[in-house]
């Protein structure tokens, strides 16, 4: 493949993932007439037309769409080999980027590489907070993490965190006005505090299990948020009862500020993992963050 094609081609990768030709000529660190001079150049070699302009909106043509499903991820993939390459060296440098919920952070990862990071100056780690499941192939992580049953299969999974469990919490003042469930049923009749995942954009589900059985309950209730550290608060005020992982409520539990109930519905599960492509060409900055989060009992 011709030089100038493999340069086109990152432009407009950079244009497609960004709508935008001003954004994407910053990000590439060229002027926007120079940028446009290669798009044309682009689609005059392959003979079809990649974008459709107009004054306010850059979109895809189907052409574009299909050069952008298979040459983006070729070229991620060359472009992170080549990374490695250069960053094989004594000093491991580069950066990582880590894509995660703000719980994972603070209780896991945060803590572990605090400890590590001083050791690596050359290293830079990019956390971005995100409670949907993304896509981080598509998005261009380096890795994410998840609970373990939440990885998809063909992804190379690193245990970080030990098992852990939810739990289910309102605070005495709302259980004053209102009985305790006994079961994950009963949850109908209370106001339940809910949790929106972006993924998909519907109300997180409470999962329950006992003896083998297990049960997904959607609950009603007047406050919906989408960070759980705002559901927390919320429980607290006494606004109603709340689904969480237990570490953001055992203080509160030992202080008396929540009680809890449906101990028995909620068994342990599998901890925090990173993951990331099984293709992945892991750079040394990589190998180094993951050994750092490794569990390790």
């Amino acid at each position: 493949m011709p030089r100038e094609i493999v340069g086109d081609l990152r432009v407009f990768l950079a244009v497609a993932r960004e709508r935008n030709f001003t954004r994407a000529a910053a990000q590439i660190g060229m002027s926007q007439s120079a940028l446009s001079h290669a798009i044309r150049e682009l689609e005059e070699r392959l003979g079809v037309r990649l974008l459709t302009r107009t004054t306010r909106s850059v979109s895809l043509t189907q052409a574009g769409e299909r050069v952008l499903q298979a040459v983006g991820p070729r070229l991620g993939e060359i472009d992170t080999a080549l990374a490695a390459l250069r960053e094989s060296r004594e000093k491991p440098a580069g950066t990582v980027r880590i894509t995660a919920t703000e719980h994972a952070i603070d209780s896991v990862i945060w803590p572990k590489l605090a400890k590590v990071m001083w050791e690596y100056p050359e290293i830079k780690v990019e956390f971005v907070i995100d409670y949907g499941l993304t896509d981080i192939v598509k998005e261009r992580y380096d890795a994410g993490v998840r609970y373990g049953e939440y990885v998809a299969k063909d992804m190379i999974a690193v245990r970080i965190g030990p098992d852990t469990r939810v739990a289910v919490v309102a605070a005495p003042s709302y259980f004053a006005k209102r009985s305790r469930p006994q079961t994950p049923h009963d949850l109908a009749a209370h106001d339940c505090i809910n949790l929106r995942t972006p993924t998909h954009g519907g109300l997180f589900a409470w999962e329950f299990e006992k003896e083998g059985r297990e049960l997904n309950v959607h609950v009603e209730g007047r406050f919906i948020f989408n960070g759980m550290y705002q559901v927390v608060n919320a429980a607290l005020d006494g606004y109603g009862i709340a689904y969480m992982e237990e570490e953001f409520a055992l203080a509160h539990i030992a202080d008396g500020r929540l009680v809890r109930v449906l101990e028995d519905w909620c068994p342990p599960f599998t901890g925090y993992h990173l993951y990331y492509p099984s293709r992945r060409q892991a750079s040394t900055a990589f190998t180094v963050v993951a050994e750092a989060l490794r569990y390790r009992g």
